[in-house]
């Protein structure tokens, strides 16, 4: 690898230096450790990024004592929060936001219902941002900008030497069973990939690259992932999801044919709703799923203390599905409703608010 020359001087100390996708070049790493050890880099940050998480654990193993003093030198970037979003597309006033952050549900419905509307938005276009661009230029995502990312997806995979065709079959099964419970024997069975280890292997790399998130069931008594128990499959983002989908079953008007349709039926918002707000817990806690007699869609932990949430974004909520999370003294409901509330003695929250809130702690 060749030194790029004189970087630019932003201050007086030090220089910055990018270098973009660095698991494109090959044996990069022998070129970086050459230039620290040649003492080039003495008075440089260099800041390398990658698609994918392997890059950092890479970076940990090659350049030991070369990483300099800081004390937190690796940082995963995730698309925009819902909370990000609507910061971004400065849909509130600054005092509309601070009446959001602060002020009881139950005397602010006007609001929620402009966040509940924006978060249908959000499960169109997800954070990233091409495709929020796409929909406030257009109202709609620009097949192009689907096929990008699906693209990037089949691409990395790719040059990890793994099989387009297993690809495929991994990616079908996500959809097919989104938010449900599975585990890798099974999965095996059903699809044309014949061990589950290598079903493993796709997801753990799918899961590197920010793409999927499997959700563990949790052990109570330990605050930690279950593993002999069943799994939940699912995407980090819903963009991804439609991005996926319009790989997998191509239309000539992916986001008409299969964004819309798919959102217009009551069962997918709900699946993606849920996905969402086990993706966004999971940014700042350890976050798993709890399975006893009963289930809860997302438990996650914080001071040392299991914080279950029933996820119900549909129009009727039924006291039996409630049985499991109400064994809880601290455990939340976020609903579709525009105002909190109390189902079975259990609190009630409008879900785009408790992400929106989220995103402000």
């Amino acid at each position: 690898m060749k030194y790029a020359g004189e970087p630019q001087i932003f201050h007086k100390k030090f220089a910055f230096e990018l270098l973009d996708d660095v698991t494109y070049i090959r044996d990069w790493d022998k070129g970086i450790k050459f230039l620290a050890d040649a003492g080039i880099l003495e008075n440089i940050i260099l800041l390398l990024t990658g698609s994918d998480t392997v890059i950092i654990k890479e970076a940990r193993m090659r350049f030991p004592g070369r990483r300099g003093p800081a004390d937190k030198v690796d940082f995963l970037i995730h698309p925009l929060s819902f909370f990000e979003f609507i910061k971004l597309g400065r849909r509130f006033a600054e005092d509309e936001l601070e009446i959001l952050r602060n002020h009881e549900a139950q005397d602010i419905a006007p609001l929620i219902d402009r966040l509940s509307k924006a978060f249908e938005r959000y499960l169109i276009h997800g954070g990233f941002l091409t495709a929020i661009n796409d929909m406030e230029k257009k109202g709609a995502i620009n097949p192009a900008t689907l096929y990008t990312y699906s693209d990037w997806i089949r691409g990395d995979v790719l040059k990890k030497g793994k099989k387009e065709h297993y690809l495929r079959d991994i990616l079908s099964a996500v959809v097919n069973r989104y938010g449900s419970q599975v585990t890798w024997n099974a999965l095996s069975k059903e699809l044309s990939i014949d061990h589950p280890q290598t079903v493993a292997d796709y997801v753990a790399l799918l899961e590197s690259m920010g793409v999927a998130f499997v959700q563990a069931a949790v052990l109570e008594d330990k605050l930690s992932a279950s593993p002999k128990k069943a799994r939940k499959m699912m995407f980090t983002d819903p963009f991804i999801f439609h991005a996926v989908r319009a790989w997998l079953y191509p239309s000539k008007d992916p986001y008409t044919q299969q964004v819309k349709a798919a959102l217009s039926d009551p069962l997918w918002p709900a699946r993606l709703a849920e996905a969402c707000v086990a993706t966004h817990y999971s940014r700042r806690y350890p976050t798993y799923y709890i399975k006893a007699k009963g289930e809860v869609d997302v438990a996650y932990v914080r001071q040392n203390r299991l914080w279950p949430i029933e996820v119900k974004w549909t129009t009727q909520i039924r006291p039996k599905d409630l049985k499991q999370v109400a064994k809880y003294t601290n455990s939340r409901i976020l609903t579709r409703q525009r105002q909190s509330g109390e189902i079975m003695g259990i609190p009630t929250e409008p879900l785009p608010l408790a992400l929106f809130r989220l995103g402000v702690n």
